[in-house]
């Protein structure tokens, strides 16, 4: 069964292909964005291994970035980014962090809650994308898709164990 891509006047996603497509195109924008965001924080960033996990999750992004390409010429569309507001408001609300703290590792707590937010937002799509690919018998993007879920968790987990073993700990002795 072939499914095709049909959109209302609207310009809705009827189908799971278009919903899957539409995914895509705001997964891969969210990944381009992100190199500039960490770098961004990287520079407002005190503790090392903070800074160092931050480097790391940039040059994964390139990853994710080039692997989206690879689902897109996959399912035979050409690479297209669309905007994802709730995405923004993220990346808007860190750069507030940014001006409304001082560097130190109150903004390395706040940094790393930012971060984290913008991990289970990628957590919730990848996962999402994967069993729309899945049930799209996508099985080449499945893959892709299953490799960049587990980085993402990864990068989750490293953020938390940096902010448990030290940052917050430390940005709350600051308030006594």
């Amino acid at each position: 069964m072939i499914l095709t891509v049909t959109k209302e006047d609207s310009g809705e996603a009827t189908e799971l292909r278009a919903l899957f497509e539409k995914q895509l195109k705001e997964a891969y924008w969210a990944e381009t964005v992100m190199v500039n965001v960490i770098s961004d924080c990287v520079a407002n960033i005190k503790s090392p291994d903070l800074v160092s996990a931050l480097q790391l999750q940039a040059i994964q992004a390139m990853k994710h970035s080039d692997r989206l390409e690879e689902i897109f010429r996959i399912i035979g569309i050409a690479p297209e980014t669309k905007r994802y507001e709730a995405l923004d408001c993220f990346i808007k609300e860190g750069e507030e962090l940014l001006i409304t703290t001082k560097r130190g590792v109150v903004r390395d707590a706040g940094i790393i809650a930012a971060m984290q937010k913008i991990k289970h937002y990628e957590i919730a799509c990848y996962g999402t994308m994967r069993a729309h690919a899945l049930a799209l018998r996508e099985e080449d993007a499945v893959t892709l898709l299953e490799r960049t879920l587990e980085e993402e968790k990864e990068a989750d987990l490293i953020l938390s164990k940096i902010a448990e073993s030290h940052i917050n700990t430390e940005a709350a002795d600051k308030e006594i």
